[in-house]
């Protein structure tokens, strides 16, 4: 779990909940994690006594200052009597993470202190054929390899250092060295290498001790030189005060009027619009999560621009007045579209196709498959209108359209069965059931839709007609997926390797889609049933709550005592349903309370994970999940135009 990120959208460092750091990204958010999630440790040196902060004995306090993406961390020992407040943060145009370390004596004494922090660099992701040297040049420490630069450097001025080696034939790392409050290390150490450095300090009852330290990032040792070099010159406090402003100016720009929300939810907003924020490759990537922790048990992560994810991120960014990321999303959306009109599973943060278990080839039938989501191509192309009716760029636009609108638009016409009107089999959108998915058949309405809207206003109307008539086909088709044995809607209708379909009657909480995108009516009996199976099945009666996926859901379950962890993601859609049904102010009071179900499960830094041990309440999987947060933000959109809606006019 990573509970404070800071970022600047080309350098991204995390934090674990024992205030390590875990994760540094560079150049892009998500790529490449030249920590592989391995710790840099952070410790202390009082009178003869030394203790490392992720140590049980200190008390950890991880937040942030409000409205800013500065943490405020607080960790005390009264063991040692010492009190350390930190803040940390990454400058807004400047590959440089900075932190200010004050360090106070709880016992009114005089007391020497020497603080140490340790750095366990794996550069382009992995440990071989670094190199860390103390560089006479800058007077600082600096891990390298190839095109990656890293420098380490404190003011006041660091008193000691040591590199050497670490993870080989028994060598622990120079952290083992500070431990006896005393730095031995040599000057260079090549191979699988970490440093350490000293600061020293003396503290009384009144004085404090104040440090503050940097890790300068770049292609080269030039970059990071002069980086080093403006933060000397500048004065590292001035960052400080620069991007509380920056960030202050940044959330104003934002377009909703909160006035009408309890605090928890104003802060949790906002706080999610910062998050998100950090989760953003300035080259327009939406990455899902960046927590090293889930390759330990999944050899792969979650630093991936899933199409999906970002679409709906982009819309939630959309509502919320920040039109800059959307844009440079669907910029790269244009550019890595497939060019038969449909995207694959997942990408990396500088747009190369990432990783993925979906076939391409059918071994057994010699035949080709296509390894999609059809949701993720539909749902770029409703997220893209949507942009567009809020932000006109006309421009853009006609730049984009073949590629991005007409192709892909074309592609979900064409990719349907011929017999039912409904698309043709892909992965649904948790990617583990290939088939005809009741969520994959709204997006693909909402998609030719949006295709339908493009075309009537930059195209002939043929395109327009075919795709508004294909959309109204398949709302038709869908209606055979209501179950009368059920009494709801059907989650799917399961292929198997002949693509012979069998009905899949889970109860899954994606089947909001089918009024969210304008299939039926929220009213429609169709609707209203479902819905009420989605309640009555998934939603939570523990005393902590929250909305499971779908029945019998066992990703990362703890306890066989629930159908399945609580996602933020699924509550929110239940809201989306309390809001979507309201007809009086009263009737949003569920929904307001799901949303306050958010503030209650995020952890203190208001970070919202992908899951929720319903029993526990204990966050589960990644942290932050980006699309909790953008769930978090439309549906607060949502709840305040129905608020809006039924409120008297005055």
């Amino acid at each position: 779990m990573r509970d404070i990120p800071v970022g600047n959208g080309s350098l991204l460092v995390n934090f674990d909940n024992k205030y390590q750091i875990r994760d540094i990204y560079f150049p892009h958010v998500g790529q490449e994690n030249h920590t592989e999630g391995f710790p840099f440790r952070f410790g202390i040196w009082v009178d003869g006594d030394f203790s490392w902060v992720a140590s049980d004995e200190w008390q950890r306090q991880l937040k942030y200052i409000p409205d800013s993406l500065i943490t405020d961390v607080r960790l005390l020992n009264s063991r040692l009597g010492i009190e350390i407040g930190c803040r940390d943060m990454v400058a807004g145009g400047e590959n440089i993470y900075l932190r200010r370390i004050v360090v106070t004596d709880l016992r009114n004494s005089g007391r020497n202190v020497r603080v140490f922090l340790h750095h366990d660099f794996r550069i382009y992701e992995n440990e071989v054929g670094d190199t860390a040297f103390y560089d006479p040049d800058t007077l600082s420490l600096i891990h390298y390899k190839k095109h990656r630069y890293f420098l380490i450097n404190t003011l006041p001025h660091f008193d000691e250092f040591a590199t050497g080696r670490k993870a080989f034939r028994g060598q622990e790392g120079t952290w083992r060295d500070a431990e006896d409050g005393h730095l031995h290390g040599t000057a260079i150490t090549e191979g699988s290498v970490d440093s350490t450095v000293g600061v020293h300090g003396f503290v009384t009852g009144v004085a404090a001790f104040e440090l503050y330290y940097w890790i300068a990032a770049g292609s080269s040792h030039q970059k990071v030189a002069s980086l080093n070099n403006t933060v000397l010159n500048t004065g590292p406090s001035g960052y400080f005060e620069r991007s509380k402003k920056r960030w202050d100016h940044w959330l104003k720009k934002g377009t909703a009027n909160l006035n009408s929300l309890p605090d928890s939810i104003r802060e949790l907003y906002r706080r999610s619009l910062l998050i998100i924020r950090t989760q953003i490759d300035n080259e327009g990537a939406i990455i899902a999560a960046n927590d090293h922790d889930v390759t330990e048990r999944a050899t792969d992560h979650y630093s991936y621009l899933w199409p999906r994810d970002g679409a709906f991120v982009a819309n939630a960014l959309d509502l919320a007045g920040y039109p800059e990321a959307p844009y440079r999303f669907f910029e790269l959306c244009s550019r890595i579209v497939n060019k038969r009109g449909y995207f694959l599973q997942k990408y990396n943060p500088d747009g190369t196709v990432g990783s993925g278990w979906h076939a391409f080839w059918d071994s057994r039938r010699k035949c080709e498959l296509f390894p999609i989501q059809q949701d993720e191509t539909a749902l770029v192309l409703w997220a893209l209108w949507e942009h567009y009716s809020k932000y006109p760029n006309r421009g853009f636009i006609e730049d984009v359209y073949e590629r991005l609108i007409e192709n892909t638009a074309d592609f979900l016409l064409t990719f349907r069965d011929d017999a039912t009107g409904l698309p043709k089999p892909s992965w649904n959108l948790w990617e583990d059931r290939r088939g005809i998915h009741t969520f994959t058949c709204a997006t693909v309405v909402a998609g030719l839709r949006a295709a339908a809207r493009f075309a009537n206003e930059f195209r002939a109307g043929e395109k327009a007609g075919n795709y508004s008539a294909a959309a109204d086909e398949i709302c038709v088709a869908m209606r055979e997926l209501y179950s009368p044995e059920h009494g709801r809607v059907m989650r799917a209708m399961l292929a198997d390797a002949d693509d012979n379909l069998t009905p899949d009657p889970t109860v899954d909480a994606s089947l909001f889609a089918i009024f969210y995108f304008g299939c039926f009516d929220v009213n429609d009996a169709l609707v209203v049933s479902t819905m009420s199976a989605v309640e009555e099945h998934l939603l939570h009666t523990t005393a902590v709550g929250g909305v499971a996926r779908f029945q019998n859901d066992g990703y990362m379950l703890l306890s066989d005592k629930v159908s399945g962890n609580s996602w933020p993601i699924c509550t929110l859609w239940l809201a989306e349903y309390y809001i979507a049904r309201a007809t009086a102010i009263e009737q949003l009071k569920p929904a307001l309370e799901l949303l306050e179900w958010c503030t209650n499960v995020a952890l203190p830094s208001g970070v919202l994970s992908e899951q929720i041990d319903p029993l526990t309440g204990t966050p589960l999987s990644v942290s932050p999940l980006t699309w909790s947060h953008s769930t978090f933000v439309a549906t607060t959109h949502s709840y305040l135009a129905k608020l809006r809606e039924l409120s008297p006019v005055r």
